[in-house]
């Protein structure tokens, strides 16, 4: 069984439209949703990158039904992890029970704005690893002291709290991230359908608990059309996690994709309409163990037609491929 949900992608459309075009997608019938929380594009092609959790917050009040979550925001650098716990809390009572807090160690694209530079991966995760526990803390209740290696709390409460605190997902990439989320989430976090992910969350007790995905897709009735939008606006997305966390700007990432071809983004992500293509990209995510893709349709105003077709052909497609609950 496969859940399918829909990306709310703050670099490729404004709050508005981000919060519409989420409603549509809950009217549609998409079982989940997830929000990027950017302070830039990663292409000035994508031209937008507006306050992740404002949109959620309005997301929340033009909603009913579907479930929200953050994929991912970094509580080490914009934000500090004792006011994550209170957006968390925030959002989780204006959703009544839907928000999930993805988290992961970010990107130096959206964190190098605060002027606190850019450490080694090794002490990003260490930084992770002590916001989680600060943010559990919180959610517990009372006040939260905390001296640590990274940061300080200083006699901090939520003064609202949901009945049941937010689950915590982390984002992976490598054996040290699967360890750390296997030891201290309620769900792991992967752009890429390798099952060697799941299994080292799995020894480091992550068995059982749920596992999201994500894929990019790129819709259009002319298929020409939909790779020159992909290429324009997600040749980034093959380089991988290690060259994408830390390249610090859009321009960056203009030069490190400037030999991609509109040919190598369509190998790697489906374009065009015809739902096999579709089906056949999130297959490797069922087989290697993901209960829950988060599909993101490339393009802010591609959007209302993609939602369409998707009503109609692509999720009663996946439906009648991978079941759902």
């Amino acid at each position: 069984m496969a859940h399918i949900g829909y990306t709310m992608m703050t670099e490729q459309a404004g709050p508005r439209d981000l919060v519409g075009h989420l409603v549509r997608a809950e009217e549609v019938g998409f079982d989940f949703s997830v929000t990027s929380d950017h302070y830039f594009p990663w292409l000035r092609a994508q031209g937008h990158a507006p306050y992740a959790w404002s949109v959620l917050g309005a997301a929340a009040q033009a909603t009913s039904r579907i479930g929200l979550m953050t994929y991912v925001t970094c509580p080490t650098f914009r934000y500090h992890p004792a006011v994550v716990a209170q957006k968390a809390a925030t959002m989780q009572l204006l959703s009544e029970g839907r928000f999930r807090l993805g988290l992961g160690s970010g990107e130096n694209l959206n964190e190098h704005v605060v002027g606190g530079g850019w450490p080694s991966v090794d002490v990003r995760h260490e930084m992770l690893q002590e916001a989680v526990e600060i943010i559990r803390g919180l959610f517990a209740g009372g006040h939260v002291n905390h001296r640590g290696t990274h940061f300080d709390v200083e006699s901090a409460r939520l003064w609202d709290l949901p009945d049941s605190a937010p689950p915590i997902g982390i984002a992976v990439s490598g054996e040290r991230s699967c360890q750390l989320a296997g030891e201290s989430a309620d769900l792991v976090i992967a752009t890429e359908p390798k099952a060697g992910l799941l299994e080292s969350f799995d020894r480091h007790g992550g068995t059982g608990k749920p596992r999201v995905g994500q894929l990019p897709v790129s819709y259009d009735p002319d298929r020409d059309t939909a790779v020159k939008r992909a290429h324009a606006q997600f040749r980034w997305f093959g380089s991988g996690w290690k060259v994408n966390s830390e390249l610090p700007h859009p321009d960056s990432f203009e030069a490190a994709t400037q030999f991609v071809t509109p040919d190598d983004v369509a190998e790697s992500i489906p374009c065009g309409d015809d739902p096999d293509a579709f089906m056949s990209a999130v297959r490797p995510y069922v087989e290697a163990g993901f209960t829950e893709i988060a599909l993101v349709q490339i393009g802010g105003e591609s959007q209302p037609a993609f939602l369409d077709w998707s009503e109609k052909t692509l999720l009663p497609g996946l439906r009648e491929e991978f079941g759902r609950d």
